[in-house]
């Protein structure tokens, strides 16, 4: 499955009995940049209210620290739990059981992309279910699932779900 799904019509039809959402958050630097680009710290910490988890962040580029997340990292983790949580959702109201979901995403972004930006997301979610389930029926989910994906729907990127689909029972 690659790039974006056909199903608008129906999407803005279920977001139109939707009210607007709005998203807050906070973000905090301290430091300076008085040395120049070379030596600045690129840590800060960011928060969304009203929950109270705090994140530290940095920067994707190599003056980061890579035990830190960077927002490119965010971006590509937002895009696969809502694609997760979307599926849940469609897979609950299916009355599909399921047990397990993991994902294994990637972003790309190359050096020449003009503007620079995530060019393509990839998502693999290994998706294991209890009880009767037709794989079909399974990946219908998960393309009307990324239809619901608000992430998804919020990005240009192309993005491509590459599902593994385990059934128990």
């Amino acid at each position: 499955m690659r790039g974006r799904f056909h199903l608008r019509g129906h999407v803005r039809d279920w977001r139109a009995r939707m009210s607007t959402h709005r998203y807050e958050t906070r973000l905090r630097w301290t430091g300076s940049t008085a040395l120049g680009w070379e030596s600045y710290d690129r840590s800060h910490s960011a928060t969304a209210p009203p929950a109270e988890q705090e994140i530290g962040l940095t920067t994707g580029e190599s003056k980061g620290d890579p035990s830190v997340l960077n927002p490119e990292q965010l971006l590509v983790m937002a895009a696969s739990s809502c694609q997760m949580l979307s599926f849940l959702h469609v897979a609950a109201k299916a009355r599909l059981d399921v047990v397990e979901y993991e994902d294994a995403a990637t972003g790309l972004m190359p050096d020449d992309a003009n503007p620079l930006r995530i060019t393509h997301i990839t998502l693999r979610p290994r998706i294991v279910l209890d009880g009767q389930a037709d794989e079909e029926r399974v990946r219908n989910l998960v393309q009307i699932a990324h239809d619901y994906c608000f992430i998804a729907n919020s990005l240009n990127s192309d993005m491509a779900i590459e599902p593994d689909i385990e059934v128990r029972g």
